[in-house]
């Protein structure tokens, strides 16, 4: 059987049109170079470049834009039943005020997402995906998206407190992982102690047009204004996973060495039946820290050969700034090779060498640096 051709051929698909923060215009007067992330414009990095922002935030504060990632509120009596059963981390560990680290699986143990739970109240929790899962993040646990009601910034490194205490002094005060309402400017917010570069900091969530003022006084307290490439820079330092590299589907948190985001304990949650089974069996690889020889970079997707006999694939690799060398994360073969092993790893500009490294790379406060005119 055939069938006439329409006589007119669909339209092709247009372009998602990019989404973008309460914060673009700054962005573009402060001459940032923008691109896209997970379908948000986002600043990559601004005039002074990747590597001083970097340095930045280890050795003083800086601040970013972080609106990309989702907010998804879940709420009411049954919020806390439905988290406990769809993610991997248990809630019973921490209660109202605290901040959660966890995955969300698929069927097969691998990890969909990773996101910060934020415990607001009994009822009341945020959930902080990556830019492009929200969607799948409020499809699994329901809750309303309100991504584009607000801003997130965050303020990082060995001075943050300093800096921030001198536009919301709360805040300066809140502990690790904690989570707080507070008011600033007559204007509520929602304040944690979390980021994502591995040192000490806050993370604040405001109403999308408190957003620049609020980023100017931080500015102008001292916070030096960074991009996603020293973010990226700064997490692979310490070490800390990027979704759809170290994580993903067909990655499970076993092979990502988070077995501690696991609440085994727990009698059901998503893919948990999987990750039981692979725990029995144990993981056939595993994702090590690797140290490279000179200023030339690993790159996601080279290959790895370790003097021990395992090899496998790097997932991020970049130039360290404050180490002054290479630096990658790798998934590698069981039995993986321990911490000095010789490595060979083979990118497109030749062999690098170099030896398995114990991560993070570097730890909080190291590079501290007394800032020159210490904040009021």
């Amino acid at each position: 059987m055939t069938t006439e051709p329409p006589a007119v051929a669909p339209a092709a698909s247009e372009p998602v049109p990019l989404r973008h923060s309460a914060l673009i215009e700054e962005h573009v007067s402060l001459g940032a170079k923008l691109t896209d992330f997970g379908g948000w414009e986002m600043p990559l990095s601004y005039p002074a470049g990747t590597i001083a922002e970097h340095r930045a935030c280890r050795t003083g504060a800086a601040v970013f834009d972080v609106s990309h990632l989702g907010t998804v509120r879940v709420e009411g009596p049954a919020a806390f039943d439905r988290l406990q059963q769809t993610l991997t981390n248990d809630l019973g560990r921490i209660g109202p005020g605290r901040a959660q680290y966890t995955h969300l699986l698929d069927d097969d143990g691998g990890v969909v997402d990773d996101l910060i739970v934020w415990w607001l109240d009994d009822e009341s929790f945020d959930v902080m995906p990556n830019a492009s899962n929200t969607s799948a993040v409020t499809g699994a646990l329901g809750g309303t998206d309100t991504t584009e009601q607000r801003a997130v910034v965050a303020l990082q490194g060995p001075y943050a407190r300093s800096v921030v205490r001198s536009v919301l002094p709360e805040a300066a005060d809140l502990p690790h992982f904690a989570v707080a309402s507070m008011t600033w400017r007559d204007t509520p917010c929602v304040v944690a102690g979390t980021g994502y570069t591995g040192e000490d900091g806050v993370e604040i969530a405001v109403p999308s047009g408190s957003a620049v003022p609020l980023w100017r006084a931080l500015v102008a307290a001292g916070a030096v204004p960074a991009g996603l490439g020293a973010r990226d820079t700064l997490r692979l330092e310490a070490g800390l996973p990027l979704h759809g590299h170290e994580l993903g589907r067909g990655i499970t948190p076993l092979q990502a060495g988070l077995g501690w985001v696991v609440g085994w304990d727990k009698p059901s949650f998503r893919g948990r039946e999987a990750l039981v089974a692979e725990r029995a069996r144990g993981v056939e690889r595993r994702l090590v820290g690797v140290t490279t020889v000179g200023r030339r970079p690993p790159r996601a997707g080279d290959l790895v050969e370790a003097g021990s006999g395992s090899s496998g694939v790097v997932t991020s690799g970049n130039f360290s700034p404050m180490l002054g060398h290479g630096i990658a994360l790798a998934l590698v073969s069981e039995p993986a090779p321990a911490t000095g092993t010789p490595v060979v790893v083979t990118t497109r500009r030749g062999p690098l060498t170099g030896t398995v490294a114990t991560t993070p790379f570097i730890r909080a406060g190291q590079f501290a640096s007394p800032p020159s005119t210490p904040p009021d």
